[in-house]
C-alpha cells in the first residue's frame, strides 16, 4: 500500500496498543515503524527486474521483523521507555512493523512474508495499492488522536476497526468476482486456465480480469454495479520469448508474476511486461530484455525499465462510468462510438 496508509496504520496500531500511555510521540513512532519496511526501495540489486522482484523481500518477512521488534523493544526499554512493561513495548513495535507487510499482501504486487523460505510471494489481490476508502477512515481518527489525547487510544482502535472491516469487504468482493468469472468461462476453452483479477484504481467495485491462453490472453472488466453478469472479453496478443531457453532474470520475473507476462516487439526491442499491474494501455512494469539486429537475430541486453508515461485524463470518466455499470466500455476503456484514451 502507499506510504500514507502504512504510516496511518502504524500510528493507529501503536496508539491502540499504548492505551493510556498514548501520546503524540507514540503516534509518530508508530507511523515511523509502519513505513520502515519500505526502506528497502533504497537498495539497488543491480538491474530493474531484480529491484522489482526483490522489493518487499527480507524487510517484509515475518521471520525478520519479529526478532527485530524484540531486540528493538529491549533496547528501547533500556534507553528511552524504562517505565513501560517490556511486553507492551514488544507488542507495540512488533504489531506496528508486521501490519505493514500484512496489509501489503492484500495487493497484487507480491509480498515475501516467509522469506528466506522458498514460498511464493503472498498477493491476495483484493485491494488496489491506493484506496481512499481504506485510508481515510484510518487517517482521520489518527489525526484526531493528536488533538483529543484523552481519547487517543479509542480513536485509534475505532480507525483500525473500520479499516479492517473494509479489508474484509474486499475479500467478499473478490469472492463474488471469482464466482462470476467461473460462471462466465464454464464450458469454454478458458475454463481451468490461469486467472488473475484485481480491483481497478481507488476502489473495490470495478475489477480487472486477465486469463492466459497460450500465446494470447483475454482481458475483461466487471463491476459489482453491472446488470448483465456476462463479461466482455477482449483477446490480446501475449507473444513469446524468442530464445530456446529463458535467462535467469526472466525466470525470476515469471515466478514473481506467476506467468502473467507478455512479450511485445517495439521497433528493435523486445519488451516484457508484467500483466498484473496497470490496465488498458498503462503498465508501469515493462522491461526491454532483448534487441534485434539488422539481420533479424535476437540478442540479450541489459534490462532497462520503460517509462509508462502519464495516466491520461480521459481515462478517468471511462473508469467512473464503467464502475457505475456502463458495460459498453471495454477493457481498453473504449466503446463502440468513442475511445476514452488518446491514440498513440
Amino acid at each position: 500500500m502507499d506510504s500514507i496508509s502504512q504510516a496511518a496504520l502504524g500510528a493507529a496500531v501503536a496508539g491502540a496498543v499504548a492505551g493510556r500511555r498514548c501520546t503524540p510521540k507514540v503516534l509518530l513512532a508508530g507511523a515511523a515503524l509502519g513505513t520502515l519496511p519500505d526502506l528497502d526501495v533504497l537498495l539497488d540489486y543491480g538491474d530493474p527486474i531484480s529491484n522489482m522482484v526483490k522489493h518487499r523481500g527480507f524487510s517484509h518477512s515475518l521471520f525478520v521483523l519479529l526478532p527485530f521488534a524484540a531486540v528493538l523493544a529491549v533496547l528501547w526499554k533500556r534507553v528511552v521507555a524504562k517505565d513501560w512493561p517490556l511486553w507492551q513495548l514488544m507488542a507495540l513495535i512488533g504489531l506496528s512493523l508486521i501490519t505493514h507487510p500484512l496489509l501489503d499482501s492484500f495487493t497484487s504486487y507480491g509480498t515475501q512474508l516467509f522469506w528466506p523460505f522458498a514460498v511464493p510471494p503472498v498477493a491476495i489481490s483484493s485491494m488496489f495499492i491506493i484506496d481512499p476508502a481504506y485510508t481515510i477512515p484510518l487517517l482521520v481518527p489518527v489525526l484526531a488522536a493528536f488533538i483529543w489525547r484523552s481519547r487517543a487510544a479509542k480513536l485509534c482502535a475505532a480507525g483500525l476497526t473500520i479499516s479492517s472491516l473494509y479489508l474484509v469487504w474486499s475479500l467478499v468482493a473478490l469472492g463474488m468476482m471469482k464466482d462470476r468469472v467461473e460462471e462466465n468461462v464454464a464450458g469454454t476453452h478458458l475454463e481451468g486456465q490461469p486467472v488473475f483479477m484485481a480491483p481497478s484504481p481507488l476502489n473495490t467495485v470495478l475489477w480487472r480480469i486477465v486469463i492466459l491462453d497460450g500465446d494470447k490472453y483475454w482481458e475483461g472488466l466487471a463491476s459489482l454495479m453491472d446488470e448483465d453478469p456476462a463479461i466482455d472479453w477482449m483477446p490480446m496478443v501475449r507473444g513469446e520469448w524468442p530464445f530456446p531457453a529463458p535467462p535467469p532474470l526472466l525466470i525470476d520475473l515469471e515466478r514473481f508474476t506467476k506467468g502473467f507476462v507478455s512479450f511485445e516487439q517495439q521497433n528493435d526491442d523486445l519488451v516484457v511486461t508484467d500483466l498484473r499491474l496497470g490496465m488498458a494501455t498503462y503498465h508501469p512494469f515493462s522491461f526491454v530484455m532483448a534487441m534485434q539486429s539488422e539481420n533479424g537475430v535476437w540478442a540479450l541486453t541489459e534490462p532497462t525499465q520503460l517509462d509508462p508515461g502519464p495516466v491520461l485524463p480521459r481515462t478517468i470518466p471511462a473508469l467512473w462510468l464503467r464502475l457505475l455499470g456502463a458495460q459498453h466500455i471495454d477493457a481498453m476503456l473504449c466503446n463502440e462510438n468513442d475511445c476514452f484514451r488518446d491514440e498513440p
